[in-house]
């Protein structure tokens, strides 16, 4: 946008893409130049490149050959519309510790490999010793994954093809402690403090609206510690005085900044049993 307005400029580059994606641009409007008004999520595989495509209108049996045709001129790995996949030419496989994770359409992700991998080593130092680990909200499983190489990790989210892909993925993983997917809507159904009980340290990665109800169930647990990684200061700042209220001490806060030119902060907060 234009400074101080709501006007939309123009671009044909940006300067922050990995090199994979420095074509994102223009591929996006290819699609859209044949979908007409649409949304273009892209991510750097190591296939190549994952598209997915949200349109206003549906993609029928009739365009389908022809968005295939798209996609391979496109040089893409996948190509998916609405959820749609239509057509797959490379595996859109990404690496998370020892394990590789075939992506759902449209997967969440962390929005760097560097800052992944910044945020996994964080939560990973603070969960060192525990042998039952949760991740809560774990989408495919950048710290799941990596947690399972010392500790058994019981992995849980409500995104179904998340889970899917990561309990696929752990299945394949030799060399990691015993792993359980389960899906769950944890911001109406949080994991009470009973269920909780047999685990040594919780990991936790809401979206921006934070884990509000969950976090209460923490504060009636006995769970020795718990780590939040939060996008979002303010919500962070509830849940913490939740789990400090419910007797946890706060020891320490690391902000990651991995959104360049953006005000926007990645947050690691480590919470130990008094």
């Amino acid at each position: 946008m234009a400074l101080r307005s709501h006007d939309l400029q123009d671009i044909d580059r940006c300067p922050i893409l990995v090199p994979m994606l420095d074509r994102a641009i223009d591929v996006a409007r290819s699609i859209g130049e044949f979908l007409g008004d649409c949304d273009v999520a892209l991510t750097a595989t190591n296939g190549g490149v994952d598209a997915a495509a949200k349109a206003g209108r549906k993609v029928v049996e009739f365009h389908v050959p022809k968005l295939a045709i798209l996609a391979r001129k496109l040089d893409l790995a996948r190509l998916t519309v609405n959820g749609e996949i239509i057509v797959v030419h490379r595996s859109p496989a990404v690496n998370m510790g020892a394990a590789t994770v075939i992506l759902p359409p449209n997967a969440f992700l962390q929005a760097t490999e560097a800052g992944e991998t910044v945020l996994a080593g964080l939560v990973t130092s603070a969960a060192v010793g525990a042998k039952r680990v949760a991740d809560l909200f774990c989408g495919c499983g950048p710290f799941a994954l990596r947690l399972a190489a010392s500790a058994r990790v019981t992995a849980v989210d409500s995104d179904k093809p998340s889970i899917a892909a990561l309990g696929e993925a752990a299945r394949r993983t030799t060399g990691i402690k015993p792993f359980a997917v389960s899906t769950r809507d944890l911001s109406k159904e949080p994991l009470t403090a009973a269920e909780l009980k047999e685990f040594d340290a919780v990991v936790f990665d809401p979206p921006r609206a934070g884990a509000e109800a969950q976090a209460r169930q923490f504060a009636k647990s006995k769970v020795g510690t718990v780590v939040a990684v939060s996008c979002e200061p303010s919500t962070l700042v509830r849940d913490a005085g939740i789990l400090m209220g419910g007797g946890y001490r706060l020891e320490q806060v690391t902000p990651v900044d991995q959104f360049k030119w953006s005000p926007h902060v990645e947050m690691v907060a480590v919470f130990r049993r008094n």
